[in-house]
């Protein structure tokens, strides 16, 4: 008998039972309200009075007219960049223990976000709650005893001045707390190897010791070292290594693009529970089996805010125009894109992320991620999103059973001097006739989008598909040294960095 995983489902079972319905209304009106009498008397607080805010009568309306949107360049050229220069209670109490390396999708230029002990003990919280949400998913109580195989960046994290930094996922693999280790794979050792190749190599020489019943990580690099075991072992599919496994937490893009290649990998049936990580905190987490969609952490050191996803509110680079109009949760709808704004424990103050977000369940406070502001393309006005790419990916896998795990686009002039949008789709098969896969891809993108059906009928000329393997994307981003961890392939290229890429494919 499984007296341990037993133990544990039990624990669960009985957080669950006594927790009620969350009011997420008033978690964020709480979590406001701490932010604020926090970092009061910091130097961002005493700059925008705070103090002032908390005693309005209206103390949100009073903070959306005081405190401009920030992006990453915004807030560290105005206020982080004293944080290396060894200044403290900056834009937060104190002075953070680590930053947060982060790139994104589209940057060279590693990102450095600040992630105070507050941060720390906020993600170790959402852990927390990731654990007890399990019991929602019907788990077998031998899966409680099974190992984790938590695949992100490397946890040898790099000294630097008075602080250590690295990617948020090498931080939160660093500080596991010492009672999971011994369920933590691939191990202290192997997670400090830097060079992603060498350390997928020693995952696949030692997977047969483990018995791993959970993976976590980001869905492109996860597939890759499954394939790496798999061919390394000369089996079929990774359960002949795992027979165990049962759970996927995947994280930082929609699964739906990795979904058929992911099965392609499997043997048996995995659930599949989505989670929300960015290098600025734990944002939300899959709670229940019955969706995909996941649960805002409303009273977890975060509060939100959102503005209305429309081409007029929205810069080039992807950066929200100052007056764009912005709500909290007690005003959100369904079915709306939002621009996510966050403010939170580590002294972010109004914050775009990047990333696109759509409420699926307003009393629940669940999400679904849509894309990024800066893979919007509205070019001749197209208004191509994300997730209205994701869907035609899906359409055409369907359409010519084939899988799509990456693509990329780009809207240019052709030799004709017309506007075309030029795809390259990473497939396995290569081999299909592409002027029909793009005919296809037309077709599915004016059925999806209206905007686009009208731009098809004006500036926008029509559509140009290439067909890659996916191993030339992580070649990419290998050359960009950004391969493993919390990387994403860049979905929308501007020009210059589009004949670049051009170039790359060619050269493979």
């Amino acid at each position: 008998m499984a007296i341990l995983g037993n133990i544990i489902k039990g624990v669960i079972n009985l957080r669950n039972s006594i927790s009620s319905e969350t009011d997420h209304v008033d978690n964020q009106k709480e979590t406001f309200k701490f932010l604020l009498e926090k970092a009061k008397h910091t130097e961002f607080g005493q700059h925008f009075e705070f103090s002032k805010i908390l005693k309005s009568e209206v103390p949100y309306k009073e903070f959306k007219s005081t405190i401009p949107y920030f992006s990453y360049d915004k807030i560290h050229n105005d206020w982080w960049h004293k944080l290396h220069e060894g200044k403290d209670n900056v834009t937060w109490p104190g002075h953070p223990s680590y930053f947060a390396l982060s790139s994104g999708t589209t940057g060279k230029t590693s990102k450095r976000i600040p992630v105070t002990d507050d941060m720390i003990e906020a993600i170790k919280n959402a852990g927390i709650k990731q654990v007890l949400a399990m019991e929602n998913f019907d788990l077998p109580a031998d899966f409680f005893e099974k190992e984790i195989m938590m695949l992100g960046s490397s946890t040898n994290l790099e000294k630097n001045n008075e602080h250590v930094e690295g990617e948020i996922s090498g931080i939160s693999a660093s500080r596991i707390p010492f009672w999971f280790r011994g369920f933590y794979k691939p191990g202290e050792e192997i997670s400090k190897i830097d060079d992603w190749d060498e350390r997928v190599q020693k995952i696949a020489e030692h997977a047969k010791k483990w018995d791993i019943g959970a993976l976590s990580g980001i869905p492109s690099w996860m597939e890759l070292m499954m394939e790496k075991v798999i061919d390394y072992h000369q089996v079929d599919t990774i359960h002949d290594i795992w027979p165990n496994l049962r759970v996927y937490t995947s994280g930082g893009v929609a699964f739906g693009p990795y979904e058929k290649s992911f099965k392609r990998l499997t043997g048996k049936p995995v659930e599949v529970v989505d989670t929300y990580l960015a290098s600025e905190g734990f944002i939300a987490l899959q709670t229940r089996p019955e969706t995909d969609a996941m649960q805002l952490l409303t009273d977890n050191g975060i509060f939100f805010e959102f503005v209305p996803f429309q081409p007029e509110y929205i810069n080039p680079d992807g950066s929200l125009k100052p007056d764009s109009p912005s709500i909290s949760i007690e005003e959100v709808k369904l079915n709306q894109d939002y621009v996510l704004l966050v403010s939170t424990v580590s002294g972010a103050w109004r914050y775009s992320i990047g990333d696109t977000i759509q409420f699926t369940d307003i009393a629940k406070a669940e999400i679904k991620i849509t894309g990024r502001t800066k893979f919007f393309l509205n070019t001749v006005g197209s208004q191509l999103s994300v997730n209205k790419m994701d869907a035609a990916m899906k359409r055409l896998e369907d359409q010519f059973d084939i899988d799509i795990s990456e693509y990329t686009i780009c809207a240019k002039r052709g030799e004709d001097d017309e506007f075309y949008h030029y795809w390259y789709l990473g497939t396995s098969d290569t081999s299909l006739d592409s002027s029909k896969v793009a005919e296809a891809l037309d077709e599915a993108l004016q059925a999806a989008n209206k905007n686009y059906k009208v731009a098809r009928t004006k500036a926008l000329k029509g559509v140009k598909v290439h067909l890659i393997k996916p191993k030339v994307f992580y070649d990419w981003n290998a050359r960009n040294k950004k391969k493993g961890g919390q990387v994403k392939m860049e979905r929308v290229m501007n020009e210059d960095k589009f004949q670049e890429w051009e170039k790359f494919v060619r050269e493979q």
